[in-house]
């Protein structure tokens, strides 16, 4: 199997090599009377080994394999196969007993061992060629772990194999995946298949890629037991084939994982619905002697200070607790999770009943109370009314009736138990009064969001039942839209309500924990609007050096700024920022207004960028500093929002700009555009005589050359030249297209060219 990832078998140990140094291996199981015996019909192979898992992924790092087969067969990967051991191979007459089944190609491993504790522990794997096509809806071979006591002939072997807290053995039948129906492995005969069974327990189907060769394997399981302490017993490890000896099976037990154990019990975990109450106590004890050592773990982290046989845990966490039973070196383990549930919430409750005609006794319909005690919470449950706090804590003689309790003034009591049978109880206060509830003054209110319509949403528990007045302490209301739905208890409002009829409406409150005489009171609500005219957020212009006064309406009843002015209906900005004023009206409603005070500041000029020689493409571009909204012009009379001029004919120009909302001007700029006419008409009338650079007395120093469309040189002029009126050497050049070259003393360049016209 090179470059395969599978386990290696050993089968030359002995029986008791398997069972003193592998499987055991420890000093807290004292073990005698070793045997063992399988296959004998395979010459030089055993059906009983030690197993190493070497770099596969089996889950066991080393241990005993007990086979149906020659013990090598059990090396991956898996290969579909039919297996089979030896027809004269027999069975086992024990395993048939406590199977019934009828047994053949047994392998037993059995010896007698003496616990130190009361506990007893080790880890398995089934796997099983049975687990192909139909098989597992039908077929299993049998494995046990057969215990009893050595020393007493009476006794009866007990199965450890079998599934947790049940008394199901482990096989392919009870462990299984759901099998879908399908044709048998020679693809000839139809089968319908069967439901899962047990299916958390299985690992699942094996590949080419297993480490074993059998078709299909367990979850790691435990076998365990409880056991007394120094009294010897005696146990048999057996697996064999059921009728007929193909389909192969085997059993891997770990190694080291055959020992004494400190028992805790079952998990404690809300998982699986036995959690530790809030506020129980619970003690975790190894039933040990004080004399040996122990530690004890959280979650793995030593707790230094539990050094006794028993600790009591607090919170939730996996606790675990060594002890070395000293002189000895044996190291005794037990381990537990435990989670601690939420506390119960509660309410205690006060309950008000009228007494008639001064009687000092009443009638109570407690069942009223049954979702306040509670909190409306829906996974808690009440266990029933108890006139003593021992009764609900014992919960014993629950009242009878609740719905019509006759008492005095006293206190009773309710259980109210969670999901996982952890109770508390709430205390109930009832009272007998001779009052009745006066009529109420209106619940005024404002009208708070953003539509002022005059509806307007009510928390009736927090806003209108602590004012109810005329009512005894304790007495909690219901409120519905109608008397009739108030005398028939139903269709009650939400806590959170929002009128229906703009303004003004009435509804009626019913009190809960009372009793009827308290009747139905109507309650008013009044929802007032605050919505003053021109009361929008506003945005206020400031000069810079400048104040500005923020000013609202007169006549409300009082003012409230943000920067401290209060019961005025002006203050004085100074600087830039949001100003909040909040006024009230007659009624105590308020509304905000806020003023957003932008700065400005006139506007500094700092450069230019002239595009110029391009004619009806010349532009100017107003480069500028400042906070403000800023116009411009090149002329101080026409302005435009944009710093960027085009179409700019040449000329000299004094631009400046200006605040829109009147900070003021800005310095002015001298900005001079230069062109040239792309035409010139010299006839003598005088106009366009003359072709020359415009403005050119504002350039630096250039040089300009005139040629004709030969390329021929016919005049050559510098900023003092009068200009070219078309002659050359005297004479009068022809109506034609001429090229110029402006070269500056800086040695920028210009080139363009004109229109010569007669």
């Amino acid at each position: 199997m090179i470059g395969q990832q599978v386990i290696s078998i050993d089968d030359t140990k002995t029986p008791e090599q398997l069972i003193n140094t592998i499987l055991v291996n420890n000093t807290c199981v004292s073990v005698s009377n070793i045997n063992g015996f399988g296959d004998t019909f395979t010459p030089g192979q055993k059906s009983f080994a030690y197993f190493n898992k070497d770099a596969s992924n089996f889950p066991f790092s080393e241990g005993v394999v007990l086979a149906t087969s020659p013990s090598h067969d059990a090396i991956g990967p898996f290969r579909t196969n039919r297996g089979g051991g030896n027809p004269n191979w027999q069975g086992d007459s024990d395993l048939n007993q406590a199977l019934g089944i009828n047994s053949v190609n047994a392998t037993v491993l059995e010896f007698d061992f003496i616990p130190l504790t009361d506990f007893l522990s080790f880890n398995y794997i089934f796997a099983s060629n049975e687990y192909q096509s139909f098989f597992p809806c039908q077929y299993s071979d049998g494995f046990a772990f057969l215990m009893k006591e050595a020393d007493d002939p009476t006794a009866v072997y007990k199965n450890l194999a079998v599934l947790p807290n049940q008394t199901a053995i482990v096989s392919s039948t009870n462990v299984r995946p759901k099998i879908e129906p399908g044709f048998s492995l020679n693809g000839n005969v139809p089968y319908q298949g069967c439901p899962e069974q047990n299916q958390e327990y299985f690992n699942g189907i094996n590949t080419a890629a297993s480490p074993i060769n059998y078709a299909g394997q367990t979850v790691v399981m435990n076998a365990q037991s409880p056991v007394i302490s120094g009294k010897k017993y005696h146990i048999k490890l057996v697996i064999a084939d059921d009728s007929e000896e193909y389909y192969d099976s085997a059993v891997f037990i770990e190694a080291g994982s055959f020992k004494s154990k400190i028992d805790f019990g079952p998990d404690r975990t809300i998982s699986n619905n036995s959690p530790i109450c809030f506020g129980e106590t619970t003690t975790l004890n190894t039933n040990l002697s004080a004399t040996y050592t122990y530690r004890w773990y959280k979650n793995n982290i030593l707790i230094p200070a539990a050094t006794n046989p028993y600790y009591s845990p607090t919170d939730s966490g996996t606790y675990k607790a060594e002890v070395v039973l000293t002189p000895s070196t044996c190291t005794l383990i037990g381990e537990i999770k435990i989670d601690f549930a939420s506390q119960i919430s509660v309410s205690n409750a006060t309950m008000i009943q009228c007494g008639a005609n001064n009687n000092d006794e009443a009638v109570f319909n407690l069942s009223k109370l049954d979702n306040i005690i509670k909190n409306n919470t829906t996974d808690i449950t009440n266990a029933g009314y108890y006139e003593t706090l021992v009764d609900a804590q014992a919960k014993t003689n629950t009242i009878i009736s609740p719905e019509n309790y006759t008492s005095r003034d006293k206190i009773i009591f309710a259980r109210i138990e969670n999901k996982y049978g952890c109770y508390t109880t709430a205390e109930i206060t009832l009272r007998i009064v001779n009052n009745t509830i006066p009529n109420q003054n209106p619940f005024q209110t404002c009208d708070r969001d953003l539509v002022q319509d005059g509806l307007y949403q009510f928390d009736l528990n927090a806003e209108i039942s602590p004012n109810i007045t005329g009512v005894p302490a304790g007495l909690r209301f219901v409120y519905y839209l109608n008397t009739s739905d108030a005398l028939a208890e139903k269709n009650p409002l939400p806590n959170i309500f929002k009128n229906t009829t703009p303004n003004s409406q009435i509804i009626y409150a019913r009190a809960i924990n009372g009793s009827d005489c308290y009747g139905i009171i109507p309650i008013q609500l009044e929802i007032n609007n605050f919505n003053p005219p021109n009361f929008g957020d506003e945005t206020i212009h400031l000069c810079k050096g400048d104040s500005v006064d923020l000013t609202i309406a007169s006549g409300f009843a009082s003012y409230r700024w943000d920067t401290g002015g209060n019961n005025t209906n002006t203050i004085t900005a100074t600087t830039a920022g949001d100003y909040i004023v909040t006024v009230t009206d007659i009624n105590g409603c308020e509304k905000a207004k806020k003023f957003a005070v932008d700065l400005s500041e006139p506007a500094t000029l700092t450069n230019t960028q002239v595009k110029e020689f391009s004619g009806n493409d010349n532009s100017v571009l107003l480069e500028f500093t400042g906070s403000g909204d800023y116009e411009f012009s090149l002329d101080g009379i026409t302005f435009q929002n944009e710093p960027l001029f085009t179409s700019v004919l040449p000329g000299i120009y004094n631009a400046v700009a200006r605040e829109k909302k009147g900070c003021g001007m800005s310095n002015t700029l001298l900005i001079y555009v230069v062109d040239y006419p792309r035409f010139f008409t010299p006839n003598g009338d005088g106009f366009n005589d003359i072709w020359q650079i415009k403005n050119a007395s504002y350039l630096p120093d250039f040089e300009i050359s005139i040629f004709d469309r030969y390329g021929k040189l016919v005049k050559q002029m510098n900023q003092q030249s009068s200009g070219w009126s078309g002659l050359f050497n005297n004479q009068q050049l022809p109506a034609d297209d001429y090229w110029f070259t402006l070269l500056f003393a800086d040695g920028k360049n210009v080139k363009g060219h004109f229109s010569l016209k007669r």
